[in-house]
């Protein structure tokens, strides 16, 4: 019998809050302040304890995020800005919005940037390293700080996928000069809307931010930079101070599914590396296999949704081209092979085991 299993369903999966989110949005709406008010502080102190840092400061989205913590560096125009070669393109357009530009570096089995490529592609130019815990699993960041140390980089966590994810016992977000983060409503802490947020341990980065995402102004009318409106919006700010107490238990329920994938699948599919001390919370959980379209479509025909993250590598964007010149043929085979699985907080693990035993029975040639 055909099990119908969603890959994503954020109605469900943001269900066990709809009562809270209710009366919450009632509360704000009566209120009657509805830009920059007390849910956005009490967001932005709360998620600052809970990764870690000193400050948060609530914007738009995570690209804005990104953009805006270059913009705050105060770099030299057309920086150098390395970034992993199949990272998602707002990583690229960030570095290219904020007046830099970007350096491909090819990732390592686990998706993430391979370091040990980092020095052949520095310059007098090279100003920072955005490493992005791809799929909410973490860089290897101690070896990323001491690169930068040794060059006198910044750095920039991208952690957009990362929330609560750990890196030798200390969340990611907390190794960089300023880290980005993304509450976009499939994140494991998702909002139900756009929204994202830097963080700081630096009060001038912080302080800075704070008026570049309000036209440049800390004091209403009067502006210090050329800024641009990108404010966490109060609605969903509230939503996020609901949430916020459960990422946790979010993440722990991910972990578990994760598990069940680990163990069941056939070692045919290339499942995510595990190493001591890279604890991720498995925003996303992508297999790779060479016939990763066959397979696809296979499981679509026994009732099981999946998704590509990314079909397309970002230096062959539309977009982008001409602006690299080199090939990147491992962020190619990642972009060619890499499907990825239902994990949802509201997936049983019924559904997961469902899934593997699809999974199982499929053979290359089939779909």
């Amino acid at each position: 019998m055909i099990k119908m299993v969603e890959y994503e369903n954020l109605a469900k999966a943001n269900s066990p809050f709809f009562a809270a989110y209710q009366q919450k949005f009632e509360k704000v709406m009566q209120k009657g302040w509805y830009i920059l008010g007390q849910e956005v502080s009490q967001f932005e102190q709360a998620f600052a304890e809970y990764i870690g840092t000193k400050y948060c400061i609530g914007l738009a989205n995570g690209l804005d995020a990104l953009t805006l913590a270059l913009i705050a560096l105060d770099l030299p125009p057309k920086s150098e800005v390395i970034i992993g070669a199949n990272a998602y393109v707002a990583c690229i357009l960030s570095v290219i919005n904020a007046g830099h530009v970007p350096v491909l570096i090819e990732p390592r089995d686990d998706g993430n940037i391979d370091v040990s490529k980092i020095p052949a592609h520095l310059s007098a130019k090279t100003k920072v390293i955005m490493p992005l815990h791809l799929y909410g699993y973490p860089c290897e960041m101690q070896t990323i700080m001491d690169l930068a140390k040794k060059h006198h980089l910044h750095i920039i966590e991208d952690c957009a996928q990362a929330h609560g994810a750990e890196y030798l016992g200390r969340k990611v977000g907390t190794f960089s000069t300023i880290s980005a983060f993304s509450f976009y409503p499939t994140k494991n802490l998702g909002a139900l809307g756009d929204g994202g947020a830097v963080l700081t341990d630096n009060p001038l980065f912080a302080d800075k931010i704070r008026a570049l995402r309000n036209y440049g102004s800390h004091v209403k009318y009067y502006n210090d930079y050329l800024g641009v409106n990108s404010r966490l919006d109060e609605i969903q700010a509230a939503f996020l101070n609901i949430k916020l107490p459960y990422l946790d238990k979010i993440n722990a329920h991910k972990k578990q599914l994760a598990t069940i994938y680990d163990s069941a699948l056939d070692e045919r599919f290339i499942k995510p590396k595990k190493a001591v001390g890279l604890d991720s919370v498995y925003h996303i959980y992508a297999i790779r296999h060479p016939q990763r379209d066959k397979l696809k479509a296979f499981l679509k025909e026994k009732g099981i949704s999946t998704e590509i993250h990314y079909p397309v590598a970002p230096y062959k964007q539309k977009a982008l081209l001409g602006m690299f010149n080199e090939d990147y043929p491992l962020s190619d085979k990642f972009h060619a092979t890499t499907l990825s699985l239902p994990i949802s907080y509201f997936h049983t693990q019924e559904d997961i085991l469902y899934v593997c035993e699809m999974m199982n029975q499929f053979r290359e040639g089939e779909g």
